[in-house]
């Protein structure tokens, strides 16, 4: 088994106590598998998408389309990983356009970015029962 962790950067802290409070009762969670990294919300897009590691998967509109039980094997991959897997929320207005790094979509639709980091971290939270084989996710 490896030792890599999957580290959600978030571009500040939601401002939003409801969503703050669903993203904190996740990350608890999560806490073994999951480990958030709030980056300072003045950093501009460009200086916070400069600071992410190289190989961190964007969370982008324009990213790759998943269901919940592909990304929950994308989640089994990554938890098999020697190294850190990186995903990132954007900051309010997005990533700035081509950014050229592997990016997934959690929608088509667009979504505040502070929400997006909800409906992240939820899914990473499915996609850790699903691998549980528990009944969290029904098909």
């Amino acid at each position: 088994m490896g030792m890599g962790r999957i580290i959600v950067h978030l571009h500040g802290r939601p401002s939003d106590k409801n969503l703050s409070n669903l993203l904190e009762d996740y990350h608890l969670r999560l806490k073994s598998k999951v480990k958030l990294e709030i980056h300072s919300s003045k950093l501009s897009s460009h200086d916070y998408l400069s600071r992410l590691p190289e190989n961190t998967i964007l969370l982008d509109e324009g990213g790759e389309m998943t269901s919940s039980v592909e990304f929950s094997k994308k989640f089994d991959n990554w938890n098999l990983l020697s190294e850190d897997t990186h995903l990132a929320i954007g900051p309010a207005d997005g990533f700035e356009k081509g950014h050229n790094r592997i990016s997934i979509s959690l929608s088509k639709m667009t979504f505040p970015h502070e929400l997006a980091a909800v409906l992240l971290m939820e899914q990473l939270y499915r996609s850790y029962e699903i691998s549980r084989g528990s009944a969290y996710h029904r098909v």
